[in-house]
């Protein structure tokens, strides 16, 4: 018998699954032979498992670079999946709120160095840096990588030290997270060559925004201060959660579900979907999901915001009945001193949703100021899987071939920018005179 994770419970409303459901085996069919296939980018199906095996080695890499500097605080160096799901796992587990132990950097312009250094009290040597990005050579992460070095090397130069001292010491405050094959990555030569701590892995075939269990999400963590029992449970919880989804099973399977649910309405012709995640603990999670959406659904239609604050500027439209519209509400149980309004509310939106058109709600375990750790990984999780379902569900329904690999997991029309960036026309590093 298969068990559901009871830190999550959806209800859903509107929908008629029962067009689905002779078709369940070739939807979980066509996700399970591709998944962990060479060249698919599904290697995040088991990579929670795999990780496990690893969250004492993150531990010791993360206390070592602690260790070498003396410092309390890391910036992420990073964008896109390298930054938003770090950003999104810290919230859900409750660390960070302060902002005060993690910092991030992922912008290119001189106002938004000047307001990150000033949240490090404008003393570079004051934070160890994690540097993340597949290929190394990112753009947007080596600009702002090596603006940071430079400064690092100044700073110690300014305290006394010659330049290979200096030097020497810049290299104590990184680790890379980025290929393991030097051949591949600028950064990991970079990384070999300048003697910075350890191995920090972005895992092939794991899209950035599917590798909120890669590398720089644990070691984040790790840094903030997770407890390693607390890692591992939310790790085992994302594994189980991937059996799940794999299962054939329609009543244990959500992922399937809210694939279906999200696929039935483009099928019907509903363009546009709202997902609303409800309080602090997911404010970065509705930046990870519009990743999600924007890079795997490739549809500018759908809203994912966070509420209350995006309910009273957003109901002139939600509740227009000349838009046709689906809407999911994902919430944290509440079991403080707000438990009854929490509560009210949440009925009165998924009320006010139901009445015009097909809704599901999402309930998540909380423990303090996040979510449990096996609703963290469960729900990270079931994301991913509920994002590529809505693609085959929507190929099989309408019987359209297949490709090679799924588009949900491939963003080929990324290069139509990044095509613009090369040749010169921006340097990495370059200081404006």
């Amino acid at each position: 018998m298969i068990t559901k994770n009871p830190d999550i419970t959806t209800t859903f409303s509107g929908v008629d699954f029962s067009k689905y459901t002779s078709k369940v085996s070739e939807f979980v069919n066509e996700f399970s032979k591709r998944a962990n296939r060479k060249g698919q980018f599904l290697n995040w199906v088991n990579l929670p498992q795999e990780q496990i095996k690893r969250v004492d080695e993150l531990y010791e890499l993360a206390s070592k670079l602690k260790a070498q500097t003396g410092v309390k605080k890391l910036s992420v160096m990073g964008i896109g999946g390298s930054k938003h799901t770090v950003e999104h796992m810290l919230s859900i587990n409750g660390l960070n709120v302060k902002g005060d132990v993690v910092e991030f950097y992922s912008d290119v312009d001189s106002a938004s160095l000047e307001r990150f250094l000033y949240k490090l009290d404008n003393n570079i040597l004051e934070s160890a840096f994690m540097i993340a990005s597949k290929s190394g050579s990112t753009f947007e992460t080596k600009d702002g990588f090596l603006r940071v070095m430079a400064m690092l090397e100044e700073a110690y130069k300014a305290k006394g030290l010659s330049d290979q001292q200096a030097k020497e010491a810049t290299n104590k405050h990184f680790i890379a997270v980025t290929d393991a094959n030097a051949e591949k990555s600028e950064l990991r030569r970079t990384s070999n060559e300048n003697n910075w701590l350890g191995d920090l892995y972005i895992h092939d075939d794991v899209g950035g925004r599917f590798s909120a269990f890669d590398d720089h999400a644990l070691f984040a963590l790790a840094w903030a201060g997770m407890k390693k029992e607390d890692m591992v449970e939310m790790l085992a919880s994302a594994q189980e959660m991937s059996t799940l989804s794999l299962s054939t099973d329609f009543d244990s399977n959500d992922a399937l579900k809210e694939g279906i649910f999200w696929a039935d309405a483009k099928l019907n012709g509903i363009e546009a979907s709202v997902h609303q995640y409800m309080g602090a603990i997911f404010e970065n999670t509705v930046y990870w999901h519009a990743q999600m959406q924007n890079e795997s659904v490739k549809d500018t239609l759908k809203q994912v915001a966070k509420v209350p604050d995006a309910m009273h500027h957003s109901a002139e439209a939600h509740f227009n009945p000349a838009n046709k519209l689906v809407f999911a509400l994902t919430v944290p149980v509440d079991n403080g001193v707000c438990k009854e309004n929490a509560e009210a509310y949440i009925g009165a939106l998924t009320k006010s949703y139901e009445v015009t058109g097909a809704t599901f709600v999402e309930k998540i375990a909380t423990k303090g100021m996040g979510l449990t750790p096996k609703a963290a990984g469960a729900m990270t999780m079931l994301r991913a899987y509920a994002t590529v379902y809505q693609e085959i569900v929507e190929k099989i329904m309408t019987n359209t071939q297949f490709p090679e690999v799924l588009d949900s997991v491939l963003q080929p029309h990324v290069e139509f920018y990044k095509k613009n960036l090369k040749g010169g026309v921006v340097v990495p590093g370059r200081i404006s005179k």
